[in-house]
């Protein structure tokens, strides 16, 4: 008997392993934590108190019998920490015989990964076990505390965790460094120029005041260099040329899968993993039966296998030519805090695989994100890109001054990976405007140059950005929060209690995210400190690696945990949140409508709730009208998940839109616009195409 954790995994193993060998799905854990008590006996180290809960006790009971017949059992869960942990509680809640119990790891759904796995089985690893088993109960501990706590103190439906607050805390501390921020004015200036003898212009930028960076902060300063600047005769004081190497990004882990895919393909965190977990588990393939198209989705590790590696090298030889594949494959370093080097990077199963011959078999959202995989593989794998650099600097002097502009430009000498892929441009980072300038050919050193215009401009220093859900899940990693399998459950959770909002991919906090966050930064300093946190990582890392015991670690938390519970008991005083009101009267008994937050997010009530029981969704309106009917358009979520447009007056009016609608009309016949692509409008009526910047300056493209 072969157990694993859902269906499609079931299916696709099945098929590999043939007659004589039963397989079935446990569908994730099968026993946890009791959901109505603490269920962790603090008095006696900490032990758990475990059950079935009642939606698996079916499943339980069939795996119970058939372990009673089989000849050897085999536990092939997830490779983390989670899929051994669930293999435990497996051999555990179905009285399996250890003697004839083994564990088998796969990072990817392969008939020769699967067969190497069950031709090395292993004993259950109980350190994982206990890594895993002790972030549950701290988590519990956490949870079952502070919950409670602010239910009490400031409103129900609220919740804090051990991850999810120090997540929170990074998107609240961001938006107070926005508001606290005073931009500071300075100045740039530009030179257009003229190389003597030729017609061609170009533009420079002002680099170095005699021997100094210039300092512009204010139009003044700018004026009196500019007056001078014009009296000077420029030449070209210095070319420099030279070459550049760039190396291709990595294969992806899990953090740059979820930051990759939000800036290429605009899915969230959740999002993503959920379409890879389908590309993992096995997709049907013209020709091969089903079969896992990526490996392992949840790993902090760059590692390739050699076996993958050869299979890459020889499609790079014979598609794109012996120069594009380097001398010996690429190796690179994790740069997770604590990485597991044990897995693998996440890439494709077989790279003969390409995108474009299973795209047939895929949805559009499987094919895209396998794409992406794909690419960045095969790239990971290929000859560095080479361009050739030039930088020329323009010199003029005058009696009070000596004026350098300088301008950089570069060129493709070599494309190596980039002719399969380019990651992506962290949206958060400052683009170098001048990386990239147009430098004439022909440029000599001592050529005079004619100098057009000087071009100023003003500019002041912006605030940090906030987060997105790439840049938050980078923050993460980046300081040792967390790991693969919670970045989007965590990211999920901040938003679905109400601590945050999404909008245009930007995360802000709520009132109550900010109100939440004070309180626990004020009593419980430690939970929410980043350092506190990453440390306590660190130590579970340290309990899967047999350095350190379980029960240590956990007591060592709890002591000073629950002596700052009691104290906030007593003195954390009640901030209880007003309901906010709506400008509509209840339209059963009259009295004020308000907005409240339940299970499912925000919705409508009376404010004398539950005395009177009239509820109704909460609309959130997007300040454009419908085109039928002229009342609002509201943001609504389908059953799925995905969100959609419609109009306030449903049912009466049906008006939808996948996309969303925004205010400015359409310039060609005042229809209504909705947003195509990052790029481009498009008008529902005519169904023209404008780019957006045209729209918003009021001219059509």
């Amino acid at each position: 008997m072969v157990i694993v954790e859902s269906p499609a995994k079931a299916k696709t193993i099945g098929r590999f392993l043939g007659n004589g060998y039963t397989v079935r799905a446990s569908i994730g854990h099968v026993r946890d934590l009791l959901r109505s008590s603490l269920s962790v006996d603090v008095e006696h180290d900490f032990a758990p108190k475990y059950r079935v809960p009642n939606e698996k006790r079916q499943i339980v009971k069939e795996l119970k019998s058939l372990a009673k017949n089989a000849e050897a059992i085999y536990l092939a869960t997830d490779p983390d920490r989670e899929g051994e942990a669930i293999a435990w509680h497996l051999l555990e809640s179905a009285e399996m015989q250890p003697e004839i119990s083994h564990r088998v790891v796969f990072h990817e759904i392969t008939e020769p990964a699967i067969a190497e796995a069950f031709a090395h089985p292993r004993s259950i690893d109980t350190s994982l076990v206990d890594a895993q088993q002790a972030r549950r109960i701290l988590d519990r501990l956490v949870g079952y505390s502070l919950t409670p706590l602010l239910w009490e103190k400031v409103r129900g439906r609220l919740s804090a965790g051990r991850v999810q607050s120090v997540a929170l805390r990074l998107i609240v501390e961001r938006e107070r460094e926005i508001e606290a921020f005073k931009p500071d004015e300075y100045w740039t200036i530009g030179a257009e120029f003229t190389p003597e003898g030729m017609r061609t212009k170009y533009l420079s930028r002002f680099y170095r005041l005699d021997d100094e960076e210039p300092v512009l902060p204010k139009e003044e300063t700018v004026n009196g260099l500019i007056h001078d600047m014009e009296k000077a005769d420029y030449s070209i004081s210095k070319i420099k040329k030279s070459e550049r190497r760039r190396k291709p990004a990595p294969p992806f882990t899990t953090s740059t899968l979820q930051q990759e895919a939000s800036r290429k393909l605009g899915f969230t965190a959740r999002r993503t993993m959920a379409v890879a977990q389908q590309l993992y588990e096995g997709v049907a393939i013209d020709g091969a039966g089903t079969i896992g198209l990526i490996t392992y989705m949840r790993t902090d590790s760059t590692n390739v296998s050699e076996l993958a590696q050869n299979e890459v090298r020889k499609f790079i030889s014979s598609q794109y030519g012996a120069d594009f594949l380097p001398e010996t494959a690429p190796q690179y370093k994790t740069r997770s805090i604590g990485a597991q080097e044990a897995h693998e990077a996440v890439r494709p199963t077989s790279v003969l695989r390409r995108p474009d011959d299973v795209k047939d078999q895929l949805t559009p959202e499987q094919f895209k994100l396998y794409q992406l995989v794909w690419l960045r593989f095969v790239a990971s794998q290929m000859e560095e890109a080479v361009y050739d650099t030039v930088t020329v600097d323009i010199t003029g002097k005058t009696p009070s001054h000596e004026y350098t502009f300088r301008t950089s430009g570069q060129t493709v000498k070599f494309p190596g990976f980039l002719v399969v892929y380019e990651e992506s441009r962290n949206e958060d980072r400052e683009r170098d405007e001048d990386e990239n300038q147009k430098v004439p050919a022909g440029l000599e050193e001592g050529q005079k140059q004619h100098l057009n215009r000087l071009i100023p401009e003003q500019h002041f220093t912006q605030p940090p950005p906030r987060y997105t859900e790439a840049s938050l899940v980078a923050a993460l990693e980046e300081n040792g929060i967390g790991r693969p399998s919670t970045y989007a459950p965590t990211i999920s959770t901040i938003q679905q209690r109400g601590y945050v909002v999404r909008e245009n991919k930007r995360l802000f906090p709520t009132d109550t995210g900010i109100l939440v966050t004070d309180l626990l930064v004020e009593h419980f300093p430690d939970v929410v400190d980043v350092q506190f946190t990453a440390s306590m990582e660190s130590d579970l890392d340290k309990i899967a690696s047999h350095d350190m015991n379980w029960v240590d670690v956990v007591r060592q938390f709890y002591g000073g945990f629950e002596e700052e519970v009691e104290r906030a008991r007593k003195e954390m005083p009640e901030v209880k949140t007003e309901p906010e009101k709506i400008d509509r009267p209840c339209p059963v008994c009259g009295n004020d409508l308000v907005i409240r937050w339940g299970r499912y997010g925000k919705f409508i009530s009376c404010s004398t709730y539950p005395t009177c029981k009239h509820t109704e969704p909460f609309l959130e309106k997007i300040g454009v009208t419908c085109p039928e009917d002229g009342g609002d358009l509201v943001e609504r979520k389908s059953r799925k998940g995905r969100f959609f447009y419609g109009c306030a007056n449903y049912p009466k009016c049906q008006f939808v839109s996948w996309k969303k609608p925004v205010p400015q009309p359409c310039p060609n016949c005042g229809g209504l616009l909705v947003v195509a692509n990052k790029r481009e409008f498009q008008c529902l009526t005519c169904n023209e195409t404008f780019l957006q910047e045209t729209v918003t300056e009021g001219k059509s493209d």
